[in-house]
């Protein structure tokens, strides 16, 4: 396949570039070289081995984007979205497991992998997590499921919170993974939370002055993303596939456009609906190392915003369905049952 073809090509130029050491397993992605690697001219979908014996589609949604998702499995529908810097590869080790009992939805978010990268609109109204949301409800639509639950980490359990509020009536249980609500987060800003999360502020800041400084040290800034995952985790191979996506045209410009409409429009959205609540059960999980325990009780957080609530703290940082996959499937195991 041309795609396979073109996979080995950046594996070798990784090597060649210096890009990280691979341990004796195979499976440790260390620390990078400083020199950037050069985007593919023609990006294509993530390799179909991250997700065996699931099928890639293409999904046009009412609200001018096109998604990208895998689909595998049997049972209920669940849907899967990811968080930055990644895309829904970072669900490579659950969904083949969660494949046996549902119906998996693994997708990029606009913006983000291999979905397209839409016009920002006006206050970044394209970004805005309600028409993200809008977007993924069409996607399920277009299999045939009205009904879903959704497991969302990062970024995406922004746009998941937001789902769950505009299409109260799709949503029927939702997993949220390390985050507090963005209405709160950015009401409640100390200095723990700006030193570990300064990105936010970044991001935000005026085109094209973060997206100019990211592109040139693209893999500097990846790895500086992921330094929070213990050794020998994260994957060679995922991490190409990651910088691959980040590096295809338009992506880094979407993904700051996706963190200056949590700043703006999101904002104005959330305000307007701080008497509403999430109606379906929703279970919350948050890493021990991350920033969130340190500034927030979590979860009197989400009671906040969420009737019926459930969750804990476990043994991760940020990225807990690639630090520990095995503790995230027996929480799922648990919930969606």
């Amino acid at each position: 396949m041309v795609f396979e073809n073109a996979r080995r090509d950046l594996l070798k130029k990784a090597g060649a570039l210096g890009l990280g050491a691979i341990s004796s397993a195979g499976s440790v992605f260390a620390a990078s070289s400083g020199m950037a690697m050069p985007a593919p001219a023609q990006p294509e979908p993530a390799a179909p081995d991250f997700f065996p014996g699931f099928k890639a589609i293409s999904t046009k949604t009412s609200v001018g984007a096109t998604i990208h998702s895998v689909v595998g499995g049997s049972g209920p529908p669940l849907l899967l979205l990811h968080g930055y810097p990644q895309t829904h590869i970072e669900w490579r080790d659950v969904a083949t497991k969660l494949a046996g009992k549902f119906t998996v939805v693994a997708s990029d978010l606009r913006g983000y992998g291999d979905s397209s990268k839409p016009a920002d609109g006006e206050n970044h109204l394209g970004y805005s997590k309600r028409v993200m949301a809008q977007d993924h409800v069409d996607v399920m639509a277009s299999l045939g499921f009205p009904k879903f639950d959704v497991v969302a980490h990062d970024r995406g359990g922004r746009v998941a919170h937001r789902m769950a509020l505009d299409h109260a009536d799709r949503v029927t249980k939702l997993v949220i993974l390390d985050i507090v609500p963005t209405y709160k987060v950015l009401h409640s800003v100390n200095n723990d939370l700006a030193t570990a999360n300064f990105h936010w502020w970044f991001l935000i800041q005026k085109a094209p002055l973060p997206e100019t400084l990211i592109a040139n040290s693209a893999e500097t800034w990846l790895h500086s993303r992921f330094e929070r995952i213990p050794s020998g985790i994260l994957s060679q191979e995922a991490f190409v596939e990651y910088l691959r996506a980040f590096q295809s045209p338009g992506s880094i410009h979407a993904t700051c456009e996706d963190y200056r409409a949590g700043a703006t429009i999101d904002l104005v959205h959330d305000a307007a609906d701080l008497d509403r609540k999430i109606s379906c059960p929703l279970h919350v999980l948050w890493g021990e190392r991350g920033v969130w325990p340190k500034v927030f009780d979590v979860l009197d957080t989400w009671r906040e915003r969420a009737s019926i609530v459930t969750g804990k703290q476990v043994p991760t940082g940020h990225f807990i369905a690639e630090e520990k996959p095995d503790i995230l499937l027996a929480e799922l195991s648990g919930f969606l049952s």
